[in-house]
């Protein structure tokens, strides 16, 4: 049986200095020759440099062996799955952090309703520079997220010459929402898979958020959204602006860039741990 061998815990690198995602689909990860494989179905076999990867995204009819994923484990690299081309969000796995104190301190603040409300108030600022969330009801900076955001997709769709006519999509009747839902929702679930990545790799909670509650990955929903109209939502409209019906995968493309040239995984681990002071 092929042996990958784990790499000393002192070389791997820091989630800040890692590579953006790979999506993958169609095809095997396993462990040849002391490497991490991927033989697509096209033929097409890479050499997975895991240990410097931020996370491995899986597509639809992906296989990975057991070894392969032991291989990811080992270099702390999470593993997210997620739907065709992006369009959803499933699982992730992660190894285990070697700390529990930034899971620690972040119940501490989760839990305690002023230190809570702080941290929200510390994400809504970051959206609002110009206003004094200091004062304001959550609830009250909720409505006005709702109202900026709705605005925003309106200036989107002007500046990239794509109709908007509201966020409308099911997730059981996928063929009925338009281009520009669908390829929004792509760049979306790519981009929580990220968020997922950098924060289970720094040892944080994925379920425990300040301004999201709801569902599974409340954290990782309340750092994507400081994100979306940076990287993800432009992502997203200039795929459909370049071509209809390739945008879901333009968009996840395009998304890669984003994050590179805006330096995400750098200042993501900053981010956070200046919210959660």
């Amino acid at each position: 049986m092929p042996v990958f061998e784990r790499p000393p815990l002192d070389t791997l690198t820091p989630a800040s200095e890692r590579w953006t995602p790979i999506y993958l689909e169609h095809g095997r990860i396993e462990v040849d020759d002391s490497s991490v494989k991927w033989i697509g179905a096209d033929r097409t076999i890479l050499r997975l440099p895991v240990a410097t990867l931020s996370v491995l995204m899986l597509g639809p009819g992906t296989t990975v062996t057991h070894a392969a994923i032991r291989a990811c484990a080992q270099s702390n690299t999470p593993i997210c799955w997620i739907g065709a081309e992006g369009m959803h969000f499933y699982a992730f796995g992660v190894t285990p952090t070697h700390d529990n104190a930034r899971a620690r301190r972040q119940a501490d603040l989760a839990t305690d309703p002023k230190r809570r409300t702080a941290v929200a108030r510390r994400m809504f600022a970051r959206r609002f520079p110009d206003l004094d969330v200091s004062d304001r009801r959550i609830e009250d900076l909720r409505l006005l997220e709702g109202q900026r955001v709705r605005v925003l997709y309106q200036q989107m769709g002007v500046n990239y010459g794509v109709t908007w006519r509201g966020r409308n999509y099911s997730p059981d009747q996928w063929d009925l929402a338009d281009e520009i839902n669908r390829a929004v929702s792509a760049a979306n679930a790519a981009l929580y898979a990220l968020c997922t990545a950098v924060v289970c790799s720094l040892g944080y909670l994925p379920q425990l958020g300040f301004v999201h509650c709801a569902g599974a990955l409340p954290f990782v929903y309340d750092m994507a959204d400081l994100y979306k109209e940076e990287v993800a939502l432009p992502a997203a409209f200039q795929a459909v602006s370049l071509n209809p019906r390739q945008a879901e995968r333009d968009a996840l493309r395009l998304l890669k860039l984003r994050i590179e040239e805006s330096k995400l995984l750098q200042r993501m681990p900053r981010d956070i741990e200046e919210l959660l002071t």
